[in-house]
């Protein structure tokens, strides 16, 4: 079994995810595509204290581009939305592969189908209410329903109509056609996708597997239980599956020095790996990540293969934030430097950087200091934001570096 370095590991991580080099011409419609293909999803929030992460984790791969592309490749059937490991823009092609996850969800009442498939039998009435809108009015917004009885503010208040959106959704009973304002816009699938037919379904056994070769592909290098989380797939017979892709030629079983266990490559990943042992490809680029980028979501992988020890500090009261509200991961030549806390304010045209932390033991230099300040320079002009404030930094002396660099 071929042994592996860290730095190896890591270098095959970014560049399967597209993080290893900049692009070398500007972005068209069609590179979103492909960079959406080649991670295998993308997930979707809806903080936008700088750009929504599904926009900045394109942007960290591809550069500037017109954020209108992505809901244009909706529109035109290019993407859906469903659940992956979240909420997610996945490519139209792998439709096949999540119809199986819903149907086995009903079936099993697994994952969030249970709470659908439970809310639809208890509320048959309101289902029923919604279906017929739907097929008499065509696609509806959630808030296009009239909301009587429930007070406003927070998911836990939604009116009906628009858990039943929701449940049908997960079910697959409708999909998104587009957004609107970043709304969500439901039609029902077969306008949506018209000529669909479930016998074209994967297998759970198909699905399995294929997620298992995507999840690898995806990570260059992967642990089982960075297989298990990147799809959010059972590790329930995961070592079953793992033998026999390798019986099939399809994985390859190696060992990372200082993780213990066996990881895996898939069979196209393999002249990578050939380049990434020989330090051929060194990486050389800086950007900055979403903290939902497939790079650090996975918190333990980002621990394990960085040793960046991350976490999104929205959800914490402000009194105990340690970093910021939305810390944006530094990516700097291959390593996890640190992180910045931003804020672009729109009408004024100012992007504002309240504070700048690079890890312990970084050392600065004139090479760090002018990559993170083009960086910044494109982020904020990217916004909309072209001028650039900065408040605080750690180490102090990294302001004023960034100040006359910028």
């Amino acid at each position: 079994m071929d042994k592996i370095s860290i730095p190896t590991a890591r270098l095959m991580l970014l560049a399967s995810q597209g993080l290893d080099r900049a692009p070398d011409r500007p972005a068209v419609k069609t590179d979103l595509l492909e960079s959406i293909r080649r991670m295998g999803l993308l997930q979707i929030d809806t903080i936008h204290v700088v750009a929504r992460s599904h926009n900045l984790v394109l942007w960290s791969r591809l550069g500037d581009y017109p954020c209108d592309w992505l809901d244009e490749l909706l529109v035109e059937g290019a993407l859906f939305e469903y659940w992956a490991h979240a909420a997610c823009f996945l490519p139209i092609e792998d439709y096949p592969l999540y119809r199986r996850r819903m149907l086995d969800g009903i079936a099993n009442g697994e994952g969030p189908l249970r709470w659908a498939v439970k809310w639809s039998r208890e509320h048959s009435q309101v289902m029923d209410r919604v279906r017929a809108h739907l097929r008499e009015n065509g696609a509806v917004r959630s808030a296009e329903f009239e909301n009587k009885d429930r007070p406003s503010g927070g998911w836990w208040n939604w009116k009906e109509e628009k858990d039943a959106l929701e449940a049908m959704l997960l079910t697959g009973e409708v999909m998104i056609a587009r957004r609107q304002n970043f709304q969500r816009i439901y039609d029902l699938r077969e306008r949506v996708l018209p000529g669909w037919d479930d016998s074209a379904a994967l297998s759970t056994q198909e699905m399995r597997r294929e997620l298992i070769l995507r999840a690898v592909s995806a990570l260059g290098i992967a642990t089982p239980a960075w297989i298990s989380e990147y799809f959010r797939q059972p590790k329930t017979g995961l070592p079953q599956r793992l033998d026999a892709l390798v019986s099939e030629g399809l994985l390859q079983q190696v060992e990372v020095d200082g993780l213990g266990g066996s990881a895996y490559i898939h069979s196209d990943r393999r002249e990578l790996l050939e380049e990434a042992a020989g330090v051929k490809r060194e990486p050389t680029l800086t950007t900055l990540l979403s903290p939902f980028d497939p790079l650090v979501s996975d918190r333990q992988r980002a621990r394990e293969l960085f040793d960046f020890d991350y976490t999104i500090e929205c959800y914490t009261p402000a009194a105990k934030r340690r970093y910021g509200y939305f810390t944006l991961p530094i990516l700097h030549r291959g390593q996890l430097i640190g992180r910045l806390d931003p804020k672009a304010h729109r009408a004024q045209g100012v992007f504002e950087i309240k504070a700048l932390h690079l890890e312990p033991g970084v050392p600065l230099s004139e090479e760090m200091v002018a990559d993170l300040a083009a960086v910044l320079r494109r982020l904020a002009a990217w916004h909309g934001t072209p001028s650039l404030v900065f408040r605080r930094s750690n180490p102090p002396e990294l302001t004023a570096l960034l100040e006359a660099a910028s």
